[in-house]
């Protein structure tokens, strides 16, 4: 258990930060060897306190470390530093958490090139069982819209399904990379408000080109889609930093 008496360890900020400032700093403290695998970290209403951040930048922060394993958030129980080797996990880390405004846009315009040719291939070789598998997603992502974290990760298995239509390993591995790239930055846009309900439509539509074997509507609605998910973004670009 780390000790907790003590605010020097994890650091304070002169403004508060954005969660990508506070991850940063969790981890420098990996880099360092002040947190080590197993490791609890203090609750946190006391971790915030000694960071003096509020506690939604925390918990964004803190959510962001756990997509990327380098974190175990453990209902009822607390925060665990992850058991695989957390420096392997922080090197990769590095790439996702340099992610500003600017390059967030130019992840987007990547997106758009590589999912929107992908769904192309992905309309003409799809199974029934894919559709199957793919409604099934969009019934979970219905009873998920108003929790932010589980539509994450509906949202995520769908693209990351598509591409598995597509059976095009080299398209797979080069997804996978940019999606890895930008997954810490859709806690970001899963958050903003009407996202989820805006994204739910765009899934039901792009369902329904697949189901219909028609590329040409499914890259149209993939299109839209990301477009949609970018316009959010970039309304909310101008709040850069808390009150």
């Amino acid at each position: 258990m780390i000790e907790q008496n003590s605010a020097t360890k994890f650091g304070t900020f002169e403004k508060e930060p954005l969660w990508q400032m506070i991850a940063r700093r969790l981890m420098t403290l990996l880099k360092e060897k002040q947190l080590k695998p197993g490791d609890k970290l203090p609750p946190e209403r006391e971790l915030a306190a000694m960071m003096q951040v509020s506690r939604p930048s925390l918990r964004e922060g803190l959510r962001a470390l756990s997509m990327m394993n380098v974190l175990e958030i453990r209902q009822g129980d607390g925060t665990y530093v992850s058991s695989l080797d957390p420096e392997l996990l922080v090197e990769q880390l590095s790439l996702v958490l340099a992610l500003d405004d600017s390059t967030l846009l130019q992840l987007f315009e990547a997106r758009k090139i590589l999912e929107v040719g992908i769904i192309g291939l992905a309309a003409k070789r799809i199974s029934t069982e894919d559709v199957t598998e793919l409604k099934a997603n969009l019934a979970r992502s219905e009873q998920a819209v108003t929790d932010p974290a589980a539509f994450l990760e509906v949202d995520v298995d769908l693209h990351k399904k598509i591409t598995e239509i597509a059976q095009n390993p080299i398209l797979t591995r080069i997804f996978d990379s940019v999606n890895h790239l930008g997954r810490a930055s859709r806690t970001r846009t899963t958050e903003l408000d009407g996202i989820r309900e805006q994204s739910l439509a765009d899934h039901k539509a792009i369902v329904a080109a697949l189901e219909a074997r028609d590329s040409n509507a499914a890259q149209a609605a993939m299109l839209q889609h990301l477009n949609n998910v970018q316009a959010k973004l970039v309304a909310s670009l101008p709040v850069v930093s808390e009150e």
